[in-house]
């Protein structure tokens, strides 16, 4: 059953535009450029955190470590604005300059139904998608009355309670989530703490734990979610949501400072109207807002008499407005969209409440339209779309504004050549605008980091790919050669205006599939490489390996289902970094092996009761590099300080569902 269920819906789906990978039972249509991880909510249990999770399933999606929660996540090659993150189509910005709050933190495993990633420049109903985008899509209310509540105890202390209530009428349904969780410290593989590792790696000893503080807890977090749907017909639709992240005294080991809370809140409104007219096949309408306050601190260091604080702050307000309608066999889309971005910080100590700007208040405005057509020739599918954008970027500080203009565009095309091959390729430009960190970012010395005259970043890309099916078994071949301009880096040699524009080129393939032995037993697998290269060093320096270039990274695993139980061994990999920057604070790590179990039943009536075990052996690794975009700690080594990921974890979770 499961092995004709996956087999026809690969064949029925090959031309959509989205992979669909389920970590429940791998129903698997690739394409191009999109995967779709789904059944996120119930799937990885062991922790709230998305990077962790979207970097377990996908080889070409590598974790940055920042701490117990909160990490980040690099997308073949690229990071923070070169990827664009949306959670139910609304734009969040961590506040932090350090990345201790990216956008995947803003929203937890609990809370959503899948996530849609779009590899390279393949998007303009978004602003700013460069390289990738990364659509998550939160639980939706349903009819009747329903919910669960879900009990998870693991590892070092973690503890984790949710529930979710949801129901309503056709016309009007109602969701609400709530969820509380905390950790202690998590240890590595030689049994070390956070504070440990700190204590042990770094150069400096007054950035190491206090006594009164070594031992405390990771984090604390608490979120709440809440939806509305209306039917006002059988043709239209209005929905409104909130969701609210509290988070408290989250350690940051490696980094100077320590997040004292970490408050975000995000809104939406949407409204959708189906067949209203000829020339009006869907018709939405949506706007959002949503806020992060975040200071950051030394108050938990044995430095913290000083209690240095840069308290930071984002918010972004936008609207967009697009219509769908049928054009010559096919579906024309065009659409408005703006959007206001804002972003401010300040530094303060104790003894003296406010000394200076971190970054000077920043406003970004954009204002952008875009057409796509979507058409089937025969056995073809072609999608051609392009945007237009124009943005304004203003600060109080006393450095200079800047305005862009862009015009990007692509081209993606499907073939089918017959019922087991199909073939893609695609070409595409986007661009992103520097942000106000890159333009505008000043130490605790009053030094300006940024660099206020940047260009807009430009990539220019080429996709090609294919699918084969033979028999129980499936292979996806994707290869992509980006050519960056004006690529955005940072030059560890300047002392003051450290970021600059270079030329760069970012290359690779990734490999994915299944393979059915029976319909109780089934392998998938994913194998992703990327290669980057600088066309010139930058001032100062004779390296030309770019930054955040993750090595060969692979992922088996084996999946048995029967009766009411269900086991899971992955096994993930990855080789030694033996390309990256060193000029710029990058440091050769070994490869790894890890290998993770996963037991579940649900043999008690509307109950699932899962066990699970990662990094069976206890591995001591790191996942992320030590590139000094970051503002990360030296170690003794005069090295900047890693961090290695969790030990051994053993986890167990009870979900009860009415």
């Amino acid at each position: 059953m499961k092995k004709s269920l996956v087999l026809s819906f690969s064949a029925i789906a090959v031309l959509s535009a989205n992979e669909q990978v389920s970590l429940e039972s791998i129903l698997v249509s690739d394409t191009l450029n999109s995967k779709v991880v789904k059944d996120i909510s119930n799937e990885n249990l062991k922790s709230a955190d998305l990077a962790q999770a979207l970097s377990d399933v996908s080889p070409s999606i590598s974790l940055v470590r920042r701490s117990g929660i909160a990490n980040d996540i690099i997308i073949r090659g690229q990071k923070k604005d070169n990827i664009n993150i949306l959670i139910d189509d609304a734009k969040i910005y961590g506040a932090c300059p350090n990345r201790m709050d990216p956008p995947t933190s803003h929203v937890l495993t609990n809370n959503i139904q899948s996530v849609e990633v779009i590899e390279g420049p393949y998007d303009v109903e978004s602003f700013g998608t460069l390289s990738a985008k990364v659509k998550v899509n939160t639980k939706k209310p349903k009819e009747g009355f329903l919910g669960d509540v879900n009990v998870n105890y693991g590892s070092y202390g973690y503890s984790k309670y949710s529930a979710t209530l949801s129901g309503g009428t056709k016309d009007i349904k109602a969701l609400i989530s709530a969820s509380t969780e905390s950790s202690e410290q998590y240890e590595d593989g030689d049994g070390n703490t956070l504070a440990q590792q700190l204590e042990k790696n770094s150069k400096n000893d007054i950035n190491a734990y206090s006594d009164k503080y070594k031992d405390m807890d990771a984090y604390e977090k608490k979120t709440f979610m809440s939806k509305l749907y209306f039917n006002l017909d059988d043709k239209q639709e209005i929905n409104l949501s909130y969701t609210a992240n509290r988070s408290d005294d989250i350690l940051y080991a490696n980094t100077g400072m320590d997040a004292i809370y970490d408050d975000s809140d995000i809104y939406t409104f949407n409204y959708i109207a189906n067949d209203l007219s000829t020339f009006s096949k869907k018709l939405k309408f949506n706007t959002y807002y949503s806020k992060v306050d975040h200071p950051m601190a030394t108050t938990y260091r044995k430095n913290g008499a000083m209690e240095m604080t840069n308290h930071m702050k984002s918010k972004i307000k936008g609207a967009k407005l697009q219509n769908d309608m049928n054009l010559f066999n096919g579906v024309l889309t065009l659409g408005l969209d703006t959007s206001k971005r804002s972003w401010e910080g300040e530094y303060s100590k104790k003894m003296n409440p406010y000394f200076a700007d971190s970054i000077s208040k920043t406003n970004t405005k954009n204002k952008a339209f875009f057409a796509k057509y979507d058409k089937d020739i025969n056995a073809f599918n072609i999608e051609l779309a392009s945007r237009y954008d124009r943005t304004d970027i203003k600060t109080d500080g006393n450095e200079q504004d800047n305005d862009y203009n862009s015009l990007n565009a692509y081209l993606l095309t499907t073939y089918k050549a017959n019922s087991s091959l199909n073939l893609f390729a695609g070409i595409g430009k986007s661009s992103r605008v520097p942000d106000a960190r890159e333009l505008y970012f000043k130490n605790s010395s009053g030094k300006l980091v940024g660099t206020p005259d940047l260009d807009q970043t430009k990539n220019y890309e080429i996709d090609l790919g294919f699918e084969k099916t033979i028999g129980d078994f499936k292979i996806k071949t994707k290869l992509f050669y980006s050519m960056l301009k004006d690529y955005i880096v940072y030059n560890a040699s300047k002392v003051e205006n450290k970021f600059e524009n270079i030329d760069a080129k970012i290359y690779g393939f990734d490999i994915s599939g299944f393979y059915y032995a029976s319909d109780e037993l089934y392998f998938d697998y994913g194998l992703a490489y990327q290669r980057g290269k600088k066309d010139e060093a930058l001032d100062g320096q004779n390296d030309t390996n770019l930054a955040e270039i993750a090595p060969l990274k692979a992922r088996v695993a084996l999946n048995y289902e029967v009766g009411k139980n269900s086991f899971k061994a992955s096994y993930i990999a990855s080789k030694a970094w033996s390309n990256y920057d060193e000029e710029n604070g990058e440091q050769h790590l070994g490869g790894y092996g890890i290998l993770n179990l996963k037991y579940e039943n649900s043999y008690i009536k509307n109950t699932v009761v899962t066990l699970g075990v990662d990094n069976v052996f206890d591995k001591t690794y790191a996942t992320s590099n030590t590139y000094k975009d970051l503002t990360l700690l030296s170690s003794t080594s005069d090295e900047v300080m890693l961090l290695n990921e969790p030990g051994r974890y053993v986890y167990v979770n009870i979900k009860y569902s009415f």
